[in-house]
């Protein structure tokens, strides 16, 4: 059984390491607890594919710790989704921007689009930090079936396949990110979460007036 040890700076720096080399490792976020490989890692992407038994034509999750870490994953970023950061980051909502041409297929699902968050979740960023990038955040869980909220539910569902489990407490539940995309200019949503899609139209709307 791979047992949760604590959010430290030794643990932490050990994780990173893990993730430089290939390694998977699981955190909490402000929604559910996640899988963080290096999304520029082809062989630890398909390490996550196998281990949460997910269809390589499905996308994964990226997290940041801000805006200049948008460059790595994304060319220009549109201004409506500027405005969005601006309301919502960090927070539970996720933009689905253009991906850059060279990042993994695995990670893009070979839909030319990559899915962004910057998470509130002080692990989380501790971690990206750690790691000095970017780091995957699919839910911790076998696809189809319920994410993991805590540590201990992590290492129920996975046992020895995954590295280490940061354990920063219970997570929320409940809704996930709200996921939202855009088309020439025009916002829509792909899955509403804990930001009901109003409030992000609102905050366009409400910027606009400003502009």
């Amino acid at each position: 059984m791979n047992w949760p040890v604590a959010v430290n700076r030794k643990n932490l720096d050990h994780a990173a390491s893990l993730l430089r080399a290939g390694g998977v490792v699981a955190f909490p976020t402000e929604t559910y607890y996640g899988l963080a490989v290096d999304p520029f890692n082809p062989q630890a992407l398909e390490r996550l594919f196998f281990v949460k038994h997910r269809p390589r034509r499905l996308p994964i999750l990226v997290l940041v710790a801000g805006t200049d870490q948008l460059p790595l994953l994304t060319g220009k970023v549109p201004a409506v989704y500027g405005r969005l950061i601006d309301c919502f980051w960090p927070g539970p909502l996720t933009l689905v921007c253009p991906a850059l041409p060279l990042l993994p297929s695995q990670l893009t699902g070979k839909t030319g689009t990559i899915a962004l968050r910057h998470s509130p979740h002080e692990t989380a960023n501790a971690l990206i930090v750690a790691f000095d990038g970017p780091i995957t955040a699919t839910s911790a869980n076998i696809t189809g079936f319920p994410a993991a909220v805590t540590a201990e539910e992590v290492a129920r569902i996975f046992d020895s396949e995954i590295d280490l489990i940061l354990d920063g407490g219970p997570t929320p539940g409940g809704s996930g990110s709200t996921l939202v995309g855009i088309d020439k200019g025009t916002l829509f949503c792909i899955r509403e979460g804990k930001i009901g899609f109003s409030a992000v139209q609102d905050c366009t709307a409400a910027l606009a007036l400003h502009d």
